[in-house]
């Protein structure tokens, strides 16, 4: 069972509170604001800070794209 899209619409980061979108294919959330990726875990989403990785000025520009 994969993450439900509407779910993404009621999340939202718990740095800036900002809109997150979901990668289907590495099964994480993105903040463009913050740069950070927030793993999901067993269809759970893990918005913790701590947890995120930190994505590169690349990897941003794609999802803008």
């Amino acid at each position: 069972m994969a993450l439900k899209l509407a779910l993404t619409d009621i999340l939202a980061c718990p740095v800036c509170k900002g809109k997150l979108k979901y990668d289907k294919d590495s099964a994480q959330l993105i903040c463009l604001a913050d740069k950070l990726a927030y793993p999901i875990r067993e269809n759970i989403p893990v918005l913790i800070a701590e947890e995120a990785t930190q994505l590169s000025s690349e990897e941003v520009e794609q999802w803008r794209s």
